[in-house]
């Protein structure tokens, strides 16, 4: 059900403001350096009800209790355009910063304004009625969030403001959601023994890393998440039409892939991520969001008999050693990152404070 702007802080009563001020786990999704401070989590069923799209960004949490502030997507010009941004001052991106003069630019590009049948209409065209914050036929239209406020029959983004409104290159007024798999081994020497950093002594994990053709930055494979389509699957498909070109496979050979591929995806998998995203992409009224899950050859016998091939939106496909240094798309070095800490695995060189247990 739509929720008016107002709604939610009200629902939350005198109690909202104390709530905000028990959430002080600092992570930011962005190039940023990462900061922690333990304190207590509250359960996620609060965090949904009643933290979704009313705080300032510095305090809006994901289920990983994430804070999300806006870099990427405050960037101009907007991606495939010339279109430049409003300026937003990084004081002014929450919601709740009273912005009287705030003058977005309206741009929606017009290869989703063309129709495709993975974009929603114009939001006044006839007979047109989405039904926001639910599942809306196929179509997911719940934020992994929580609920986010409708104003003037527009989702506005639970993080705050962006400078552009409209839908950009997203095809879904609201959440746009995509999963990104991040296939990981161990990296090792002709003997087959695994490589420790000089420095950290870490062992060095590998990731299967695209070069998107979009905008030439390097990348987990991933997607959008078709209509009525299972995370599970769209992660599987993701990665055979980006790392292994399995559009451009035989029945033959694309039967083998499933084959080789079903031993890894089938195993236990590590979700390392579920939630909103700072994404270039995203405006006052379209936002992505992502699950990205971690699947793991320990041996590295299951990738090693599967040769990478780039395909569907990837320009280049290979094995990246993964450290600190990487400069990734989006949001997907912090990823990368908590794939790391899951697995004991090198990232930095320089040890830092000792703050996420």
């Amino acid at each position: 059900m739509p929720l008016p702007a107002g709604a939610l802080r009200a629902a939350a009563g005198p109690g909202f403001a104390r709530a905000v001020a028990v959430f002080s786990f600092t992570v930011a999704l962005s190039t940023q350096p990462v900061r922690c401070v333990h304190q207590h989590r509250p359960p996620l069923s609060n965090l949904s009800a009643n933290c979704g799209s009313h705080l300032h960004p510095v305090n809006m949490f994901n289920s990983y209790n994430v804070k999300f502030y806006h870099s990427k997507a405050l960037t101009s010009p907007y991606p495939g355009s010339h279109v430049e941004r409003g300026q937003v001052p990084e004081d002014k991106v929450g919601w709740l910063i009273e912005w009287k003069d705030y003058n977005p630019v309206e741009y929606t590009a017009m290869s989703v304004l063309a129709g495709p049948s993975w974009a929603d209409p114009q939001i006044n065209d006839k007979g047109f009625s989405p039904k926001f914050n639910e599942r809306d036929g196929e179509v997911e239209r719940r934020s992994l969030n929580g609920l986010y406020v409708v104003e003037n029959g527009r989702p506005r983004n639970p993080v705050g403001r962006t400078g552009l409104t409209g839908r950009g290159l997203l095809g879904r007024w609201g959440p746009n959601h995509a999963a990104d798999p991040v296939v990981t081994r161990w990296k090792r020497d002709r003997s087959g023994n695994k490589i420790a950093h000089p420095v950290t002594g870490k062992n060095i994990l590998q990731f299967v890393a695209i070069k998107r053709r979009d905008c030439g930055e390097w990348a987990i494979p991933g997607g959008m998440v078709d209509p009525g389509e299972k995370i599970s699957t769209t992660l599987k498909r993701e990665f055979e039409e980006e790392a292994l070109n399995s559009l451009q496979k035989s029945p033959e050979e694309k039967a083998e892939l499933e084959k080789q591929l079903h031993k890894l995806f089938s195993q236990e998998h590590f979700v390392v991520y579920r939630g909103y995203v700072d994404d270039p992409r995203n405006t006052d009224n379209a936002w992505m969001e992502t699950e990205a899950v971690n699947y793991h050859d320990e041996t590295g016998e299951t990738m090693d008999n599967l040769p990478l091939e780039a395909g569907d939106d990837a320009g280049i496909v290979k094995w990246v050693d993964i450290s600190e240094k990487l400069k990734l798309y989006a949001s997907h070095s912090y990823f990368i990152k908590l794939v790391t800490e899951k697995w004991g695995a090198h990232w930095s060189e320089d040890p830092g404070p000792e703050c996420c247990e």
